[in-house]
């Protein structure tokens, strides 16, 4: 990376403290409620079932592999990105906190009722070092030998 760039993240490390303070990153292996390369639709993910009370939903990302599966809260939804449907019908009316991924319907889906979502995301995280490891490797030139981050509740 150029030095200047170099400086620029340094700043950004020192400015939260090195790992004491988390940050929104876009991971660039999975950052979409969908497979990579797809785009983003409103029946990606399930994320709850109506019962004709219930209007708060959390946004999850659910991982399957070789029988085993996962549900991953996700609390980083990007502004603007979420789309929801009920029983794959569109909803318009409905909020999103992008702080928690907390999604609010403007009404209660009835009993049985499929709710889907379908987002972008970043990842709460921090770095888990106290210092960057770099070096220079050229006129201009830093590499980033170690800079290693790790996801936080967030």
């Amino acid at each position: 990376m150029r030095l200047e760039a170099a400086h620029d993240l340094i700043a950004f490390f020192e400015a939260r403290g090195g790992r004491l303070n988390g940050f929104r990153f876009r991971d660039p292996l999975d950052f979409r409620s969908c497979a990579p390369g797809g785009g983003v639709s409103a029946a990606d993910q399930q994320i709850g079932a109506g019962d004709g009370a219930t209007t708060v939903f959390q946004l999850a990302k659910r991982y399957d592999s070789g029988g085993e599966s996962y549900a991953r809260t996700i609390r980083k939804a990007v502004a603007g990105s979420v789309v929801v449907a009920c029983d794959g019908e569109a909803v318009d009316d409905f909020a999103v906190d992008i702080a928690t991924g907390i999604v609010t319907l403007a009404e209660a889906p009835a009993d049985g009722v499929s709710v889907t979502a379908g987002f972008e995301f970043d990842t709460p995280v921090r770095f888990d070092v106290d210092r960057l490891d770099m070096a220079l490797v050229g006129h201009g030139a830093v590499r980033v030998v170690r800079a290693p981050l790790v996801e936080i509740a967030g």
